[in-house]
């Protein structure tokens, strides 16, 4: 009888579903081959009332912006203050009581300083928004433009204006070009006393001496 009931058990678990595997779901392949904007997603482009702005300097122009499914964009070109590598380093879009600055760029042009006229660099500013979103009074702001130094540029571009920028305040840190292993580097002489090299240094690699703060605004009506 006992042996009876053990196989009995052996044959009923063998025949259970398993309760520990989980189901199966199969994943849903979605076509990734070409963006779909649904026909409902408003499409809609307009000119800047006013499209040039001057600040600081930098004239920056704004001539159309437009919205395209979810996305708003601008087209900005602005002057260049040298021949470093300049870039729009921060912007938002003002619509509805909101302020978006996540926004994403793409080069259309670049023409380089040459003969004494300042260069030009143009992009596209992209901002993504929600279908429904109000953009019957909208804002793009951009907030400054900066560049990021390449090799070589803290010698022969930024050191003179800093070290201008030290005499006239009366900081007393001194700026000079070292050969570290075959390469110009500038680097911090000497500074007060009672400052410490990091206190030196941020004042030395301040956005200041590599941005230009704006604001330039420019408004549009985009409703639909």
């Amino acid at each position: 009888m006992n042996r009876f009931i053990l196989v009995l058990t052996v044959f009923l678990v063998a025949c259970a579903p398993s309760a520990q595997q989980p189901p199966v779901f199969l994943p849903v392949i979605l076509s990734a081959a070409t963006a779909y904007i649904d026909p409902s997603y408003p499409t809609a482009q307009v000119q800047v009332a006013v499209p040039n702005q001057v600040t600081s300097g930098i004239e920056v122009r704004m001539e159309r912006a437009a919205v395209d499914g979810k996305n708003v964009n601008a087209d900005v070109c602005f002057s260049l203050p040298d021949n470093s590598d300049w870039g729009i380093a921060s912007a938002s879009l003002n619509y509805g009581g909101i302020i978006l600055s996540e926004y994403g760029t793409t080069l259309v042009s670049l023409q380089e300083p040459a003969n004494g006229q300042s260069g030009q660099r143009c992009d596209t500013l992209i901002f993504v928004v929600p279908p429904d979103a109000d953009l019957s009074n909208s804002t793009i702001v951009i907030d400054s433009i900066a560049a990021t130094p390449r090799e070589g540029e803290y010698c022969s571009v930024y050191m003179p204006k800093i070290q201008q920028a030290m005499l006239e305040r009366s900081t007393a840190i001194v700026l000079d070009c070292v050969d570290v292993n075959g390469v110009l580097t500038m680097q911090i002489i000497s500074m007060p006393p009672g400052m410490t090299q990091e206190q030196a240094e941020q004042v030395v690699y301040n956005d200041e001496f590599y941005s230009v703060k704006g604001p330039w605004s420019f408004s549009f009506n985009l409703a639909h």
